[in-house]
């Protein structure tokens, strides 16, 4: 974390930096939508954040604190008979990804980093007008 005239601009950046894990996060997900194997289907993945602090307490931020797997959802079972990995009766266990909550999820992270990047972009025409006028004095 930078001090001074600068420091804004790490919470918009740490802000983008978390989206874009998260954007990848997603496209894991969706990448994955089909994918069961030996071991079982794919586990969705979810990207919890932590808020950075200073010393004093003050939020300068934003991080990734985990990618977890979604233990809360159900694996869909679907019936597939000779299916390389379906069970004694016959049924299939399908990745706990559904693909509208995907898209749904992908649109508001990518629109959190949308704000971020005009955040930071409004700052910076901010630190510019500041040096600007600091020169000409």
């Amino acid at each position: 974390m930078t001090d001074g005239l600068f420091s804004g601009f790490d919470v918009s950046i740490s802000g983008m930096a978390a989206e874009r894990t998260r954007l990848d996060v997603i496209a894991s997900n969706i990448a994955n939508a089909n994918t069961v194997g030996p071991d079982g289907p794919y586990n969705r993945k979810q990207v919890t954040f932590k808020e950075i602090l200073d010393g004093e307490g003050v939020v300068g931020g934003v991080a990734v604190q985990s990618i977890v797997p979604d233990l809360k959802s159900e694996h869909p079972r679907v019936r597939i008979p000779g299916h390389p990995y379906a069970d004694s009766e016959g049924f299939v266990r399908l990745p706990n990804v559904n693909i509208m909550f995907e898209m749904v999820d992908l649109a508001s992270a990518r629109r959190s980093f949308v704000s971020n990047l005009q955040a930071f972009r409004a700052y910076r025409a901010m630190a510019k007008q500041t040096v600007s006028n600091m020169s000409t004095r």
